[in-house]
């Protein structure tokens, strides 16, 4: 029977889930992000606008999905690094996953806020959601490169995280990534 809730030695099938998830969900929007930016921005482009709105869209549910996961993860015990770690490397694990859930809601944060200062309306799936903050030029392009960067980081983290699970994975020989792995025994 798959247990629902963490452990101080593992992972609990929800917490999985919710990685998982997210996981694919931040690397589709990522890629997207990066897509769309390279398409040009001259006249009515319907293509890129409708991969925006999806991007708008998968991103408030990825605000969504990152709260619960928020909620989750304060609730539940959070399972043990590996003893053989250096103090350095629990530090940086530590780190890079408070990193991740910075960028989990700053990323969303970003666009919607990017969004209410170009007075462009953020829909989630039909449901139109309030304007964060009013109208303003300025901000709308400072906001453009603050999300910009903040994906860039994503994106940095991401590699430095699945570099760090195939490390332990393969070199390491240790249970750091079948800890998270759905179905592995644990």
């Amino acid at each position: 029977m798959t247990r629902l809730t963490n452990t101080e030695r593992d992972y609990g099938a929800v917490a999985i889930l919710l990685h998982w998830l997210m996981a694919v969900l931040l690397i589709a929007l990522t890629v997207l992000g990066v897509y769309m930016s390279g398409l040009p921005d001259v006249g009515f482009d319907k293509t890129k606008l409708t991969l925006i709105v999806y991007h708008k869209e998968f991103g408030i549910l990825a605000l969504g999905l990152a709260m619960l996961r928020l909620a989750w993860r304060v609730t539940n015990a959070l399972p043990a690094l590996v003893k053989e770690l250096p103090d350095w490397q629990k530090v940086a694990a530590r780190f890079v996953h408070l990193c991740f859930y910075a960028l989990m809601f700053a990323l969303p944060l970003s666009g919607w806020l990017m969004s209410s200062a170009a007075s462009i309306p953020v829909y989630f799936f039909g449901v139109r959601l309030p304007d964060l903050i009013p109208h303003n030029e300025y901000r709308f392009q400072l906001l453009i490169e603050v999300h910009k960067w903040l994906g860039y980081a994503l994106i940095g983290f991401i590699l430095l995280h699945a570099s760090a699970a195939l490390r332990h994975h393969f070199i390491s020989r240790d249970n750091t990534l079948k800890k998270i792995l759905p179905g592995s025994s644990r």
